[in-house]
């Protein structure tokens, strides 16, 4: 699949109005199975792992770059690297790790041109119930009407700690992931999520209504 037909496809494949033809059945097949066969040749075999991907590389890009346009231009050319790298893919970790670390890294070079600048989130005032607070406060809410909420606060965070909690709430990936896709250590990354989560709580509970949290202060 030639770059500028791969453009095309990621183009139509994220918009809904338009019909795309996949010959393979995605649900069941590992990834290590289309990969091997784009490395033999078959790379229209690449449109699966486009459409497998594609939501959650788009996501984390937003979160980063917080622009639509810039972030299809992000999940793009991660595909493209993807797409040239892929022989180099050896299977010690998890392909979707792979794979947000390419889109995390082009991120980063995309901000580095921009220099943009985030919102500095202070937890002077946290005290250690809050998350548990919030928590309890967002388990009221419905299943879409929750993640909708989760969303709203984490595009008030700065890029990485947005991208980090993207990753732990809505991809499940573990520390040792997430840190092999930020390039930091596990460690590090549990440090990064628990001050993520404590930037998060405090946002949660700017947004939240006011009587649903004071319900929750009542408990403590």
């Amino acid at each position: 699949m030639s770059f500028k037909k791969f453009r095309i496809y990621f183009q139509l494949s994220c918009n809904p109005n338009k019909q795309i033809v996949v010959l393979y059945n995605m649900s069941t097949i590992s990834d290590q199975h289309y990969i091997d066969k784009i490395l033999q040749g078959e790379t229209n075999a690449f449109a699966v792992l486009v459409d497998r991907y594609k939501d959650m590389i788009f996501t984390l890009a937003l979160k980063m770059v917080k622009n639509r346009e810039e972030a299809e231009e992000v999940a793009q050319d991660t595909f493209i690297k993807i797409y040239s790298s892929l022989n180099k893919f050896k299977g010690d970790s998890k392909f979707s790790t792979w794979i947000y670390k390419i889109a995390y890294n082009t991120c980063l070079d995309r901000l580095k041109k921009s220099k943009k600048e985030d919102l500095n989130i202070s937890i002077d005032d946290f005290s250690s119930h809050l998350i548990k607070t919030m928590d309890n406060a967002l388990s009221l809410f419905e299943e879409k009407e929750r993640k909708q909420t989760i969303q709203k606060c984490l595009n008030l965070l700065p890029n990485d700690e947005n991208f980090l909690l993207t990753l732990f709430y809505f991809d499940d990936q573990n520390l040792e992931e997430i840190g092999k896709i930020m390039n930091i250590s596990a460690n590090n990354a549990k440090v990064k999520l628990f001050r993520s989560r404590q930037k998060l709580a405090v946002i949660l509970r700017q947004q939240l209504e006011p009587e649903i949290i004071e319900c929750y202060e009542r408990e403590r």
